[in-house]
């Protein structure tokens, strides 16, 4: 057996010889699809587990019986050091043995047919081509800014790392495998900081609108008053936010489909008092499959891959996949065109004199700075991640809460003071939200996992986030400020206390130091005492890395959109928001590339 074998067998309590084979091969290739800093930290801390192990029994982990691993579990969390080394390694493994919990995608009736395209991979591309218009990413915005030069006649090609992804591929491939292609780095993407926060992203045409929940809010009003006093035009936002719900068919979820989990939501903030609804999603005849964030095997949820971009596409638009944009080309002050790379290392070139980068908060700082255009001091600081946590309640009947609709709530009765509670719950391990324990009472927790209800928060968080790198990958720097931290506790109380209201016998706080609490006081002591540090976190919305503003000083795009310091380059993606949108921002995103688009000439 392997280092990696030995920890899933101990971490996950398998004693079955078969089980530990099979989930020990998905760990394996959820290492394969990790970037290599993150493969070589899962190989080095599964051999510091059978390392320890050694010193501690004597013995490697697969030579321990279930009872002597089970000791050592327990030694080695009752120290810090031991803690944040089991609780890193039970991410993988529990989403490669969460997935045995989930069943493939067979569903009632016949799936969305997939949208007509203009799609072609680079490896077709000659070597040097012309058009009036290059975007760099194919997700909300630049689908959007992809789809208004086109109906203006320009000829436009769309540059997209990833591929392209079909229905049949949703339907037929298991949850796990479609998880790891569609997600930059197989989603294991951290912003470095205390504590870490995975920040998974899409990479794939259509983006992150691909894999997200469908969760549809237009911008608060509060937010567009803070953003015209920066000197951002937002007059005609509200009719750009109408076109953009009108292209996704925005409505509020039916109850229906909703399952269980987000009923019991509704329930426990009802009988709270507290504002809660079925949340407005882009997702017209979604059946509740609960398979957002690995692919609708339904094509439900009406992505741009399904709308915006097929309708660029209509107007003459061309997408090509597999194509990493490598530089921006500039003469005399002004854009001329785009250097791309193929998977195999070669270089195409597209000439034209109009640039519209949509790569993604964390991608399109790195495509500026390889380009010689990143040196406004700005670019690259000041991002917002809406940092989350969740939460879960176990109940005394089943909740299955992976059957239904996996966002399906919303409760706004803290959204005033930066807190917006949802109720999300994502097919087993792929969610942030640590089960407690090591060994078979953790195992105990996965088979028990259907009498789960989860909740998730996020906050409106001060800008601390950074982006570093230029050449080959992002590295994210992001520190949660101690205001946050707090709104950050406020959220687990409030999440804990609508479950308790719903009937909860206990919630699964996701702290180590009180992993189970039983009653509203112990809840209140668990969150007042947990160390920063000790929150579990993930950001799901990064922006703000290349600011839109008046301010020449502390924005590096102009009000219109265009990059300050050269012509012809236009920001279209969530880079440009100039602060947290306090609210899941697709709509924001695609409006904002709508208005910029509308004013490229």
């Amino acid at each position: 057996m392997t280092a990696l074998t030995g920890t899933v067998a101990a971490l996950l309590g398998i004693e079955d010889a078969g089980d530990v084979a099979r989930v020990s091969a998905r760990a394996e290739a959820i290492g394969r699809a990790l970037p290599a800093p993150a493969r070589l930290g899962l190989r080095a801390g599964a051999g510091t587990l059978d390392a320890l192990s050694r010193l501690a029994t004597g013995r490697p982990l697969d030579r321990l019986d279930p009872d002597r691993r089970d000791a050592f579990c327990a030694l080695l969390t009752s120290r810090e050091p031991g803690v944040r080394l089991v609780e890193t390694l039970k991410i993988p493994l529990l989403l490669a043995a969460g997935t045995e919990l989930l069943p493939m995608p067979a569903g009632p009736g016949d799936p969305r047919p997939d949208a007509p395209l203009d799609c072609t991979p680079s490896t077709g591309r000659p070597a040097c081509t012309t058009a009036d218009a290059v975007v760099i990413g194919s997700g909300a915005g630049g689908a959007m800014a992809a789809r208004t030069l086109a109906r203006r006649g320009m000829s436009v090609v769309v540059l997209e790392e990833g591929r392209r992804f079909t229905v049949a591929e949703f339907r037929d491939r298991p949850p796990l495998d479609r998880f790891l292609d569609l997600y930059r780095d197989g989603g294991s993407t951290v912003a470095l900081g205390r504590p870490p926060v995975l920040l998974p992203q899409g990479r794939a045409v259509g983006g992150t609108t691909v894999v997200n929940s469908g969760t549809c809010y237009r911008t608060p009003d509060r937010v567009l008053r803070r953003w015209a006093a920066l000197g951002v035009p937002v007059e005609d936002f509200g009719d750009h936010l109408d076109e953009v719900e009108a292209t996704l068919r925005v409505a509020r979820q039916p109850v229906e489909p909703l399952g269980r989990n987000g009923l019991l939501a509704l329930d426990g903030a009802n009988r709270l008092g507290w504002r809660a609804a079925p949340l407005r999603r882009n997702a017209p005849d979604c059946v509740g499959s609960a398979q957002c964030a690995a692919g609708c095997p339904h094509n439900a949820k009406y992505g741009v891959h399904l709308n915006a971009l097929p309708q660029a596409c209509e107007a003459g638009a061309r997408i090509v996949t597999h194509a990493r944009a490598e530089r921006i080309l500039v003469e005399r002050g002004a854009a001329t065109g785009v250097r791309a790379r193929r998977p195999d290392g070669t270089s195409f070139e597209i000439l034209s004199p109009r640039i519209v980068v949509a790569a993604g908060a964390t991608e399109t700082p790195l495509v500026l700075r390889r380009s010689g255009l990143g040196g406004h001091p700005e670019l690259g600081r000041g991002m917002a991640v809406h940092p989350a946590t969740n939460i879960a309640g176990r109940f005394t009947e089943p909740v299955v809460s992976w059957s239904g609709v996996m966002q399906s709530v919303g409760i706004e009765e803290l959204h005033g003071d930066g807190i917006l509670i949802e109720a999300t719950a994502s097919p087993p391990g792929m969610s942030s939200f640590p089960l407690p324990g090591a060994g078979r009472p953790l195992r105990r927790e996965l088979e028990g996992a259907d009498r789960l209800a989860v909740l998730g928060a996020m906050i409106a968080d001060a800008p601390s986030g950074r982006v570093h790198g230029a050449r080959h990958r992002a590295y994210v720097r992001y520190d949660l400020t101690g205001e946050d931290a707090g709104r950050l506790r406020r959220a687990l109380v409030a999440m804990g206390r609508i479950l308790f209201a719903a009937g909860a016998e206990e919630v699964l706080t996701g702290l180590h130091r009180h992993p189970v609490v039983r009653d509203e006081a112990g809840l209140r002591h668990a969150a007042a005492t947990a160390p920063a540090a000790d929150l579990h976190l993930a950001g799901f919305h990064p922006t703000g890395t290349a600011k839109l503003g008046a301010d020449e000083a502390r924005a590096p795009v102009d009000p219109s959109g265009r990059l300050r310091g050269v012509r012809g380059v236009h920001i279209v993606d969530a880079s440009v928001l100039p602060s947290c949108p306090e609210v899941n921002p697709q709509l924001t995103i695609m409006a904002m590339a709508l208005r910029i688009a509308e004013g490229i000439g």
